[in-house]
């Protein structure tokens, strides 16, 4: 019988799965992963609520730094942050996987076992959307004087990104919202960012931008226009450049 361990689709709650199931001793074919709101029930098995802490999550993590490395530790959290359903199922069997090798710093050279193929291609296709983003994104000034940016990402990149303007931008206000999923990072001048989500925030205040803002708005698209050569427009090659997906929250676009 195969145990299925039932967890939210959070970065804690996906570890502190792996915590439950690393800790009673299951092998890859006797147990996986499932999400409270795409469960979908089989026959013979066991369903268990995951007991969803800190604590686990943070075990988690020193778990794989100290065996399986840091580079690991990176690709299967990145991986975690994939939109794909069957990921926390890859990452558990990558972790049981390496459970099983002489040398687990080295699993994720592992591309056989197809869990750690599919770990391994999740959390390359985060990293590329992330990276794409740092390039893309957008921040409008609010009347407030806040710096704001909306998103429509396929993963949940926010994390990913916050790291990255944090130490550009450390000290303005500025806050990213992520459409998809709802959640917003903020970032207090000279302070930590933090991460925030299920909370009730007035969105209408995001189209209240500044003078200054929509003088420069302008600016920007005249000069994107400009420097535009009909000619020599090639749409193949600037679907290579700049996908379509990240064109509805560019400015110069609109």
């Amino acid at each position: 019988m195969k145990t299925v361990y039932i967890c939210n689709d959070t970065i804690t709650g996906i570890f502190s799965a792996v915590y439950d199931a690393w800790r009673d001793r299951q092998r890859e074919e006797t147990c996986k992963i499932a999400f409270k709101n795409t469960l979908e029930q089989e026959l013979f098995c066991e369903y268990r609520q995951v007991e969803e802490t800190e604590h686990k999550a943070q075990a988690v993590e020193n778990l794989i730094k100290k065996h399986l490395g840091r580079r690991a530790y990176w690709d299967l959290y990145h991986a975690v942050l994939s939109q794909d359903e069957e990921k926390g199922d890859a990452v558990l069997g990558t972790m049981l996987a390496a459970r099983e090798i002489p040398d687990s710093t080295k699993i994720m050279e592992h591309l056989s076992h197809p869990k750690v193929a599919m770990a391994f291609r999740l959390g390359r296709n985060v990293e590329g959307e992330a990276h794409s983003y740092k390039g893309f994104l957008r921040f409008r000034e609010l009347a407030s004087g806040v710096l704001y940016s909306e998103i429509t990402p396929k993963n949940q990149v926010l994390t990913c990104l916050a790291p990255h303007f944090a130490d550009r931008l450390p000290l303005e206000n500025w806050m990213i919202y992520d459409k998809t999923h709802q959640m917003f990072v903020v970032h207090e001048k000279a302070k930590k960012w933090v991460l925030v989500w299920n909370e009730d925030i007035d969105l209408s205040a995001a189209s209240r931008v500044s003078d200054k803002e929509m003088e420069y708005a302008r600016l920007w698209k005249s000069f994107v226009r400009t420097i535009a050569i009909e000619s020599r427009t090639n749409p193949k090659c600037q679907l290579n450049h700049l996908p379509l997906h990240f064109r509805g929250d560019m400015l110069e676009m609109g």
